[in-house]
């Protein structure tokens, strides 16, 4: 474990939007531009800051980087204990990201209660890089549910018309696998040595019985976020719901935290467990693959069909994940960060064009290409990504993700294909809907995005193909800290050899 900076830098990255949360929220609720200008500020400020985890970490170890660590609850066992490696770097830089967009493509939309809107991003934005920073079960556990009421409070006040039934449907699923796996803490908490300490924990060798009941107390709270099938009903209402802003929240980061905490905390601290159960896993991947795309066929909301696309595409990140091999669960965290590109980039598309027309419905629009060129090419490049094709970071994540699961289980594979056939046959239908039919007579006047909104979207553009042509820049992040992952997962049953074939994908 090392602190290559010597600063705290994720304490910061933590605690400034949270400090600017508070600052915003004591600012006179008249004075907008005030309140808009610090939040923007704090959110570039913690993109700028979050860089040096980029250009500073050292790729070639799978130990722990920017280490902080100080004994925070002594008594019993709880340290204030951060650090990062190549599974939750990118992460960071994602959230970091996503937080100015979210800021900007709010700019003009929201009217209500602006103080506390932007405040809660910034809660959102401290809590959600708390998450992917902290090595003590405890610390994770409170920024885990810190996300929940600002998220609640985003969906409730600033959504749409059924915003309160999603808010607390919302509430619910996520409270409720939260609380089971806050049991699975306590029981770490006893039979690991009376620590919270994540890599103390990771030292014990658990009775099998009990890995099993552990995986499934946080598969409860992982499952949802993610969400698999058959816990995925929130995330369309939440979706369609939210404003633009959580909607990108939701797709971009939140829901990675499922899949994320599976990687940290469900293969590494109960490797028979996981091994035993991903056969079960990738079925249900595969349920969540061909289902959620199925559905999008019949989607006439554009916000639905895209949530929709996001059960679909979560199960590909799954199925990669209990691949349980290096091509599997690289590419299932690459999908995560290409998933949280892509589809935030469609749903701010989406706000570009509600924010003129005040309609979500796919019929209300039509001919869109001749009105709105450019916003028109902007989101042709992300429903080619989120369809895989060759040359957009959609391709390169799902290629390595059907290559590990085809190492896994040859018929899983198969199926799970079938899910990008799907997968172009409903975002392409969509294109065609919405920019190539009649015009529909609410978009004959519209405007093509202006400079904002194009500052917007083109960050993300540039990651599409950055990430879709060399991909190895994000990649060679995740090696060692893949390799340390595998070798923990199969130590316990194969020698030195049988290792080293998992590693070079012989599963």
């Amino acid at each position: 474990m090392n602190n290559q900076l010597g600063i705290p830098i994720l304490s910061i990255l933590i605690f400034l939007p949270i400090a600017g949360a508070f600052v915003v929220a004591l600012l006179n609720r008249e004075k907008e531009g005030l309140i808009k200008g610090i939040t923007l500020t704090v959110t570039i400020a913690n993109f700028f800051i979050s860089i040096p985890l980029f250009t500073s970490f050292d790729k070639t170890t799978a130990m722990m980087q920017f280490v902080e660590i100080a004994y925070w609850i002594p008594s019993w066992g709880v340290k204030y204990f951060l650090g990062i490696d190549g599974i939750s770097v990118l992460f960071i830089l994602l959230s970091t990201l996503l937080s100015i967009l979210c800021v900007t493509i709010s700019w003009h939309s929201v009217e209500k209660k602006v103080k506390e809107f932007y405040s809660a991003i910034l809660l959102i934005e401290g809590s959600m890089i708390g998450v992917f920073c902290s090595l003590d079960l405890f610390l994770f556990y409170i920024f885990w549910e810190a996300m929940l009421i600002p998220m609640y409070l985003l969906i409730g006040v600033w959504g749409g018309p059924n915003r309160i039934y999603a808010a607390i449907k919302f509430f619910l699923y996520t409270l409720i696998g939260s609380l089971l796996m806050l049991l699975g803490i306590i029981l770490l908490y006893i039979f690991g040595g009376r620590t919270f300490d994540v890599l103390e924990i990771m030292k014990v060798n658990y009775p099998f019985g009990l890995q099993m009941l552990l995986f499934w107390a946080f598969f409860a709270a992982f499952a949802v976020k993610v969400p698999m099938f058959p816990v995925h009903t929130w995330l369309p209402d939440a979706h369609t719901e939210a404003p633009t802003a959580g909607s990108v929240i939701l797709a971009g980061i939140l829901i990675k935290m499922g899949a994320y905490g599976f990687l940290r905390f469900s293969l590494p601290l109960f490797p028979e467990a996981s091994l035993a159960l991903s056969p079960a896993m990738m079925i249900l991947s595969v349920i969540a693959i061909i289902y959620g795309g199925i559905i999008c066929l019949g989607q006439t909301d554009l916000k639905r069909l895209i949530a929709y696309s996001s059960v679909s595409h979560m199960g590909f990140v799954t199925l990669g994940i209990f691949a349980l091999n290096m091509q599997g669960i690289e590419g299932g965290i690459l999908q995560m960060i290409n998933h949280g590109i892509v589809t935030g980039a469609l749903f701010l598309s989406v706000g570009v064009v509600y924010d003129r027309t005040h309609s979500r419905q796919i019929a209300d629009y039509g001919g869109l290409a001749t009105v709105m060129p450019v916003f028109s090419a902007f989101f042709m490049v992300f429903t080619l990504a989120s369809v895989g094709l060759p040359g957009t970071n959609g391709f390169v994540g799902e290629f390595l993700i059907l290559v590990g699961a085809f190492t896994a289980s040859k018929p899983i594979a198969v199926f799970s294909a079938t899910g990008i056939i799907i997968g172009a046959a409903y975002m392409l239908m969509l294109y065609q809907k919405v920019f190539f039919l009649e015009k529909s007579s609410k978009i004959m006047k519209i405007p093509d995005m202006d400079r904002r909104e194009l500052l917007t979207l083109l960050p993300l553009l540039i990651l599409v193909f950055w990430i879709g042509i060399y991909p190895n820049t994000f990649i060679s992040f995740m090696d060692e800290s893949v390799k340390a992952l595998l070798e923990r997962i199969y130590n316990s049953q194969m020698t030195n050899l049988d290792i080293s074939n998992i590693l070079e994908g012989k599963k």
